[in-house]
């Protein structure tokens, strides 16, 4: 299982170098035909993953709950998210991600609330998380770059 948190790593990495030539504007910036931006989505992949792998066990997520809450599923951006906010945002990819391996390896997970996803996979344990992660992350990563080929026209 280090291995598949190691390529949601990987996956979260690429995203963040394709949109590292974005402005904080354009990172906000909802596209014509989306619900979201940039930036809601990057959020977004942190938020699910304190979600499905922290809360679901019995555990404490390790950011704090205003970079959870507001990037849940249903939920739009409620305001522009300014450069030091998208600069937190962006770090919280990656180190969120460290953390995951380094408690999975400690065998922090122990229990787990099964969950049926919205996609029909349903959750039973910490390894099915973290499988179901490296399909949303690609999930939003097509977003992410469809509303990237808009915001840079």
């Amino acid at each position: 299982m280090t291995q598949q948190i190691e390529n949601i790593k990987i996956v979260r990495t690429s995203l963040l170098r394709l949109v590292e030539d974005l402005t904080t504007e354009q990172l906000n910036e909802i596209p014509q035909g989306f619900n979201n931006n940039i930036i809601w989505n990057l959020a977004h992949l942190t938020a699910t993953q304190q979600r499905i792998c922290y809360l679901r066990s019995g555990l404490q997520p390790i950011v704090q709950e205003k970079y959870i809450e507001p990037f849940k599923p249903d939920t739009k951006p409620e305001g522009f998210i300014d450069s030091s906010e998208v600069e937190v945002l962006k770090n919280l990819m990656l180190s969120t991600i460290d953390e995951l391996l380094s408690d999975y390896k400690k065998d922090f997970f122990t229990s787990y609330t099964p969950i049926l996803t919205r996609y029909g996979v349903e959750l039973t344990n910490i390894n099915d998380a973290i499988n179901f992660l490296l399909y949303h992350e690609g999930l939003h990563a097509g977003y992410i770059m469809a509303m990237k080929h808009v915001v840079k026209k």
